[in-house]
């Protein structure tokens, strides 16, 4: 007996169970396996009315997967701004976080360079890979003269 095709809300509920989404993101996955744009609109209000989709549960998820992973406040920013949330609300999210990104910037260079920073070379590296997380020049640099 075939079952009865899922509804918008029904697909969105699916997804938000397996992890956090944004509103944006849900959107776009749902508008992309061919559901109306309309129909989408009004399961995503009853999923936030609810409180099953929160913007700020979704950013604070994201942010401390990012840390984890070793990325820096302007990499995860950039990231949550994909996802189009508002400029305060990514704002909120980073200051409210309990991370020293000093000592993250540090723990992610000592184990990528676990010999050390030897020459020049390894502190530009060093420095491009911070870049490259989301770490500012400041921080990077102190990083690498705690790591030398």
């Amino acid at each position: 007996m075939p079952r009865a095709p899922r509804t918008p809300l029904q697909r969105a509920v699916g997804l938000l169970s397996r992890r956090e989404h944004s509103r944006h993101e849900l959107r776009r996955k749902l508008v992309q396996r061919g559901e109306e744009a309309e129909a989408v609109d009004q399961a995503l209000d009853r999923l936030e009315q609810s409180g099953l989709q929160d913007e700020r549960r979704f950013a604070e998820s994201l942010l401390r997967q990012r840390v984890a992973s070793g990325y820096g406040p302007r990499y995860i920013a950039a990231e949550l701004a994909t996802h189009q949330l508002p400029d305060a609300l990514i704002s909120q999210v980073l200051e409210a976080v309990e991370v020293d990104w000093q000592d993250q910037a540090a723990d992610l260079v000592s184990r990528r360079f676990p010999q050390g920073l030897q020459d020049p070379s390894d502190r530009r590296r060093a420095a491009a890979l911070l870049q490259r997380r989301g770490f500012d020049g400041e921080t990077s640099r102190r990083a690498i003269s705690a790591v030398q």
